[in-house]
Order: C-alpha cells, then structure tokens, then sequence
C-alpha cells in the first residue's frame, strides 16, 4: 500500500515539475539574429577591411621584394657555382640561407602584426555590434538570442529577427 501511495506522489510531483517547467519555459523570450549580415551593414567594417588591407600590403610589398632578391641569389649561385671555389660556394650559400632565415622571420613577423591590427581595427566594431543587440534585446526583453551565422538554430520564426532593430539602433539601412 505505501508504495502505491509513493508512486502517486512521484507522479504527481512529475507532472507539477513539468507544469512549472512548461509555465517558466512559456514565459522566456527568444529572437535571433544574423550577425554577418549586420556586421556587412555596418560602414566601420568596409573602412576597417580596407586599412587592413592597406597594413597587410606595406609587409606583402616586403616579403615581395626579399623574394625576388633570394631568386636572384640563387639564379647567380647557379649560373657561377662551377667556377665558384669552395670558400666562394660556401658563402654564397650562407647568404642564400640567411636571407631565407628573414623572409620566414619577416614572414610570421608580418602575420602577428597583421592578426594584431586586425583584432584592433575589429574590436571596437564588435562592442558596439555587442551593445546594439543586447539593448535591443533589453528594451524587447529578449532573455536569449541566437546568432544564426553560427548555424546553431533550425527552426526561425522571422517575427523575431532583431537585425532589423538593430540596424534601426546602429542608425543602418
């Protein structure tokens, strides 16, 4: 008899859980929206993507130019080697690989300040993409928002795209 009672109450506290579970889960707010897509709206990236660009060329024109001197090194290294002596071919080759050893110094030098730039043009586009969205989402009282240029969402109900408010937010068409 007493386990019979139990189980009702089991069951009868399963099914309060799931009404209260249900009752809060009815009353959060989702939207989503494409973050790319705002991202491409906003004037500050096209100006940020091209003085990137402009910072990444001055290191491209570098590298560039290092390696048309090492080609020519080792056109001339080539072209001289049997009458080189020993001692001549033994410099030349060092030469060659020490100016391998810059351009690859040059090269991943050239990377880090290019990534830092761009985390420093970037940064202040994103808090402020990052601000717009959650006022928005405040002022919608939005409890949770899903980016969808992560590919995270399956199901989206267009009514509750916030791109459009915070375009309207960013002062964006």
């Amino acid at each position: 008899m007493t386990y019979i009672l139990k189980m009702k109450k089991l069951v009868v506290l399963l099914a309060l859980g799931l009404f209260i579970n249900n009752a809060v889960f009815a009353q959060t707010k989702f939207a989503w929206i494409d973050s790319r897509e705002l991202l491409k709206a906003m004037p500050e990236v096209t100006k940020a993507d091209a003085d990137l660009q402009a910072f990444a060329k001055q290191y491209q024109d570098q590298l560039q130019t290092m390696q048309a001197e090492y080609e020519k090194k080792i056109k001339e290294y080539q072209a001289g080697e049997k009458t080189m002596t020993d001692a001549v071919k033994e410099v030349k080759e060092k030469e060659i690989r020490d100016l391998q050893g810059r351009m690859e110094s040059t090269n991943q030098s050239a990377q880090e300040k290019v990534e830092k730039k761009k985390q420093e043009l970037y940064q202040p586009i994103l808090e402020k993409a990052d601000k717009a969205i959650k006022d928005v989402a405040k002022e919608k009282a939005i409890d949770y928002v899903f980016d969808v240029s992560l590919g995270s969402l399956l199901v989206i109900k267009d009514a509750d795209n916030m791109l459009p408010a915070v375009k309207t937010k960013l002062g964006l068409k």
